[in-house]
């Protein structure tokens, strides 16, 4: 028996897909950002959360190993260290760790749920933002205020636009150097519209209803992990949702994917490809952000999963919205599971 055959890793079907495609060495091409998931705790529990947050959860990364990482994206020379959690505000080294991205000469870009703000200990962190040029990302899933509080909880459309109207007297939205950009994700299994039709449906909706500016729209594809996937089994539409990314996979996307130009740093320290790898427990083979060396983990093996069509369905899907602006055929006429 070869046993060669028995210790190499199975192909997955995203794999296969991308052999189809001549990316049989699907490495790195750049490093332009590195990531940070900073503790799981939040003020939310939304519905569509892929790694699971809640006002429970109680993982946080420490300030060694955020110094750890700021020391990587010096070594990288990335451009910019983005902040995501949980709530990244929850944190107690979460302003520190700004200040010194900035003063290390990074763009910093923070994900935040805006509803934090409203929160005992954290109104001034409008101005905080301001002062320091942060890069605001906040999650808005939609215009209307029934969907958003579906997914996300009473109140929290209501809450969210006093937020933003307060971050757009400060000049986010309305200034270059102050940018503010929206995230949707779709409430269902679904694919999300075309990203520059829906973000002018939102500047006239939110700006007619409310006066309310933002930079730029994101729209990000639900992945099927985390608590979106539960929802797809309860109700059924699992393998239809599966399905329906496979089915609508995108060539022209793979360049851009995120994995290819960032790398991501768990809590604890632990280097992934993604975001969504570090929601599966899914790590990259560059082990700790303490052994981290920029030109082995660009010529790293990206670490893949099924999960991954959901990045290269339709339009494409990143931290930074779609990749692309035409998706496949299939995907402009099949890009729901319901109906």
């Amino acid at each position: 028996m070869n046993l060669s055959i028995l210790n190499k890793p199975m192909e997955n079907r995203f794999d296969s897909r991308l052999r189809d495609a001549g990316e049989q060495n699907f490495n790195g091409l750049s490093l332009r950002t590195v990531q940070i998931n900073v503790g799981l705790k939040c003020n939310l529990a939304c519905h569509h959360c892929h790694v699971e947050s809640s006002p429970k959860r109680t993982e946080e990364m420490t300030w060694e190993t955020m110094q750890w990482v700021l020391l990587a994206a010096k070594k990288a020379r990335a451009v910019s260290i983005d902040i995501t959690g949980g709530a990244p505000e929850m944190n107690p080294h979460f302003r520190r760790l700004i200040d010194a991205a900035v003063t290390q000469g990074h763009e910093v870009i923070v994900r935040t749920n805006l509803t934090i703000m409203f929160e005992d200990g954290y109104g001034d962190l409008p101005e905080f933002y301001a002062n320091r040029h942060v890069h605001l990302v906040a999650s808005l899933p939609c215009y209307l205020e029934t969907n958003v509080d579906r997914q996300r909880g009473k109140h929290v459309y209501e809450e969210s636009i006093e937020i933003i109207q307060r971050l757009n007297a400060l000049g986010y939205g309305v200034r270059a150097e102050l940018p503010l950009d929206l995230v949707y994700n779709p409430g269902g299994p679904t694919l999300p519209p075309e990203q520059s039709a829906l973000e002018a449906a939102y500047r006239s909706e939110l700006g007619k209803r409310f006066g309310i500016h933002f930079t730029r729209l994101y729209t990000i594809t639900n992945l099927p992990i985390g608590r979106f996937q539960h929802d797809l089994r309860r109700q059924g539409y699992a393998a239809k949702y599966q399905e329906l990314l496979e089915r609508t996979f995108n060539q022209a996307t793979l360049a851009e994917l995120m994995c290819r130009h960032q790398l991501h740093v768990g809590w604890d320290g632990t280097i992934y490809d993604c975001d969504f790898n570090y929601a599966l427990k899914l790590p990259a083979s560059a082990g700790h952000i303490r052994d981290f060396d920029p030109a082995t983990f660009l010529t790293r093996r990206i670490v893949t999963g099924t999960h991954c069509f959901g990045c290269t369905a339709g339009c494409g899907s990143s931290c930074g919205g779609s990749l692309v602006a035409e998706a496949v055929d299939t995907a402009q006429t099949a890009v729901s599971v319901v109906g």
